[in-house]
């Protein structure tokens, strides 16, 4: 994915590898995309060796020289080669870190079971917070296929915390089968 975004970003405007960073942190893609902002250096030099990118001037900032990247007609391509790429993949995650210690979650304590859930608990629902903190700033400003991707997200992070507080309440013996047919769980309003 770290190709596809610069090569995104490239097509919108020419730009040095730190405009890219900065606007990939402001975006916080390293929590929706998996794209560490640091890798961005390596991804247009390996794009430039390939003939998919290639600077078009060199900026005298300070000291320092800064290249700016455009992309090429070949790039064009190799873009629209991802985009189409990324749309067709049908990409499901799961958590199976998770799923493989519930397996043999008997081999360790109660206390270190609940210590674990509970900072995977805290963890994304800081991350849910954060994504919703975000798109509330830049809410009318999306495109609505952006919208689609927050309410996707917090979809995604909705069932992996209900799932997750359904994993807390069995492991702690707190009747894990309930009768009303939705297998237990609690209900948690700020998951909404």
């Amino acid at each position: 994915m770290t190709r596809l975004m610069v090569l995104g970003l490239l097509k919108k405007k020419p730009m040095s590898g730190y405009e890219m960073q900065q606007l990939l942190h402001q975006a916080h893609v390293e929590h929706w995309a998996g794209i560490l902002p640091g890798s961005i250096y390596h991804a247009l030099k390996k794009l430039e060796k390939e003939g998919f990118a290639a600077i078009e001037a060199v900026a005298n900032t300070g000291n320092r020289a800064k290249a700016i990247y455009a992309i090429t007609p070949q790039g064009e391509r190799e873009y629209a080669r991802l985009i189409e790429e990324a749309l067709s993949a049908p990409l499901i995650s799961f958590p199976t870190g998770l799923y493989t210690g519930l397996l043999f979650h008997g081999d360790i304590s109660k206390e270190k079971k609940m210590q674990a859930l509970d900072l995977q608990i805290r963890e994304l629902e800081m991350k849910f917070e954060q994504a919703k903190a975000g798109q509330a700033l830049k809410r009318g400003s999306l495109p609505q296929e952006s919208e689609l991707v927050f309410e996707n997200m917090f979809e995604i992070y909705r069932a992996h915390l209900k799932f997750l507080y359904k994993v807390k309440k069995l492991l702690s013996g707190d009747s894990p089968h309930r009768q009303d047919g939705d297998g237990g769980g609690e209900r948690h309003d700020h998951l909404d």
